[in-house]
């Protein structure tokens, strides 16, 4: 606040930028679209900057980007009769047997070693990244934004639909969410589409609760109540003012969370529950060689049968939390600054 021969001016609150604003949704669809928050946009600038100063995240996120695209050239793609990705990084078909002998220990021709039917071990892994690693990142996106908009909504109508609608999520809360996706896969059987639909549907709860939190305390903001002021619609106010100024925490939860999705897919996978036996799938995996983890099939332990895939989904997830890590510490500095600092 600055006073100048007698005129008083409130920083935040200047005529110039009601007068655009007035200008610039009247009324009616102009109303939606409200200019993005500057203020906003600087805070995300600057944690990307800050980002880039951290060692172990720019590590991390190297490894997930490496993790990425082996997922997708591991195999060629093809849609219907339509090849979309013809390249694959794999030397051998994970499925073919026979490609060398039982159980051969790693060596330039298997670099991973063979499994118990003669099966590639290197090209099994290349490829099950394609399953675990891209379930991840899908089951994340489902889940994160219906949670979203969820918890959105009940967050910031209130009242009897903010009751009704957390209820629910109290029910989904109510069993352990591994325990339920297990469930799910049970009923509906196993695959990509299904252990995706599992996971999606019970890792939207922990997003609705957390952007609710939020939003209950940005709706009180001056700005929000300024937007209702002039005109703007609900969903204008909840998508482009307090969905965007609340974001910050369900980010670092669902970069968290895809390392979490990830072990759960590989949990299920050997436990039997997740992909086909013989799908190149790490959990998978796993269970195929499962007898070998101690005492070895035989008397003779064949290490590289669950080390590879096992270090695998380590080294996955270390990354993703690693990567997770920063954006909490990054989002939680600059978040306190914007409270703190933005009057």
């Amino acid at each position: 606040m600055s006073t100048e021969r007698g005129r008083i001016r409130v920083s935040g609150f200047e005529t110039e930028r009601i007068a655009d604003h007035d200008a610039a949704e009247p009324t009616g669809d102009d109303a939606e679209e409200a200019e993005d928050d500057p203020e906003v946009q600087n805070r995300w600038v600057r944690v990307i900057h800050q980002l880039k100063r951290d060692r172990l995240a720019l590590t991390g996120m190297a490894v997930v980007v490496v993790m990425l695209f082996v997922a997708v050239f591991s195999r060629p793609i093809v849609v219907g009769d339509v090849t979309v990705q013809p390249l694959s990084l794999t030397p051998y078909d994970p499925a073919q047997t026979g490609v060398g002998d039982r159980y051969d220990s790693p060596s330039l021709t298997h670099p991973m070693g063979t499994d118990r039917l003669g099966r590639d071990t290197f090209s099994r892994v290349v490829a099950g990244s394609r399953y675990s690693v891209t379930i991840g990142f899908v089951v994340t996106a489902l889940a994160a934004s219906f949670g979203v908009i969820y918890g959105g909504v009940s967050g910031y109508f209130g009242g009897t639909t903010d009751g009704v609608m957390m209820r629910l999520v109290d029910v989904i809360f109510a069993f352990p969410a591994l325990v339920l996706a297990m469930i799910l896969v049970s009923l509906f059987g196993g695959g990509f589409i299904p252990l995706v639909g599992a996971f999606a549907l019970v890792g939207w709860a922990s997003y609705a609760r957390i952007i609710r939190g939020e939003i209950l305390k940005v709706k009180q903001n001056e700005y929000v109540m300024a937007a209702k002021a002039l005109g703007a619609r609900d969903k204008s106010v909840l998508f482009r003012h307090i969905i965007p100024n609340a974001i910050a925490p369900v980010v670092v939860q669902a970069t968290l969370s895809i390392g979490t999705v990830v072990i759960g897919v590989a949990a299920l996978g050997f436990l039997g529950l997740g992909f086909d036996p013989g799908t190149p799938e790490w959990g998978t995996m796993l269970d195929a060689e499962r007898d070998t983890l101690i005492t070895g099939a035989g008397g003779t332990w064949f290490w590289w049968t669950t080390v590879f895939p096992g270090m695998m989904i380590f080294l996955f997830v270390m990354s993703i939390n690693m990567v997770g890590d920063a954006v909490n510490d990054a989002l939680d500095v600059q978040v306190d600054d914007v409270r703190g600092g933005g009057g």
